[in-house]
């Protein structure tokens, strides 16, 4: 049954992101909770953490409560911040599986949906820069970013744009990767998403972006069409063609991710009407 805020719609903005490489004390226990409510068992759980963890289940521990509980929670507070989402992925993977039994004593219906949901609301009310979609923990950014990336990835698939879709997919994954985010890769492949697309709207498919903005005036308009080509200069430095201390920050590679999926998201409509 929703709760009293949810029937009402009573809420708080979302705070700023605070946290991306950590999984917070508060998190660790959650997950138990919410992995519970969504139908699993301490015993399901167990199997789950030490499959993940690599560890040894106790044989000695038989009891769901508080033995097996404890035992679950337990491995969750040691391990490192990484494996906590690790078993996020882990636990929401076997939610899905048509043929799951939450085997509870009191036939609990599982719940994946409610997993995902409760798990990217504590996300956002914490802090927490990371969001659970596409089956898989992936970067969450700031409104902005996530409206952006949302808009373009809809447009792409509705333009019938899937290997430019599957470029800027694979920029999120770059920079979601943990323990550290693959920076130069996510630069990559969201420029290679841009690129794509402006070759399919110019009608050459073996031109640079570089060259496809210098040489199709007007396909992005003035003086936004300079901006694209010192990001791609940028872009060509600092991910493609790097030198000794020069690679980007995870600020620079999040705003080039941003502005590809905004300007691709542009020319994806601007075609379709």
């Amino acid at each position: 049954m929703p709760t009293f805020s949810t029937r009402h719609g009573f809420d708080s903005p979302d705070p700023k992101i605070t946290i991306t490489r950590d999984a917070p004390e508060d998190l660790r226990a959650a997950l138990v909770d919410i992995a519970y409510e969504a139908g699993l068992t301490p015993h399901v759980m167990r199997r789950i953490v030490c499959q993940v963890l690599r560890v040894r289940e106790n044989p000695g521990n038989w009891s769901p409560f508080p033995n097996v509980n404890s035992e679950v929670r337990e491995h969750l507070d040691s391990c490192r911040w990484f494996e906590v989402y690790d078993v996020i992925e882990a636990t929401y993977a076997h939610l899905l599986q048509p043929t799951v039994s939450p085997s509870h004593p009191f036939d609990a219906v599982v719940r994946p949906d409610h997993f995902a949901a409760e798990l990217n609301r504590f996300f956002r009310r914490r802090g927490i820069g990371w969001q659970l979609a596409n089956r898989e923990v992936q970067v969450r950014g700031e409104e902005g970013f996530q409206t952006a990336v949302s808009s373009a990835t809809a447009a792409l698939e509705a333009s019938g744009r899937a290997t430019a879709e599957r470029e800027l997919q694979e920029a999120l994954r770059d920079l979601s990767k943990r323990p550290e985010p693959d920076l130069t890769g996510a630069v990559q492949h969201a420029l290679a998403a841009l690129e794509c697309v402006m070759r399919d709207v110019c009608g050459d498919q073996n031109a640079t972006l570089g060259s496809l903005v210098a040489h199709f005036k007007g396909t992005i308009p003035s003086p936004l069409d300079q901006a694209i080509e010192k990001m791609w200069g940028f872009a060509s430095e600092r991910g493609r063609h790097l030198r000794e201390g020069r690679e980007p920050d995870q600020a620079e590679v999040t705003l080039i991710v941003h502005s590809a999926a905004a300007v691709a998201t542009y020319l994806s409509t601007k075609t379709r009407q």
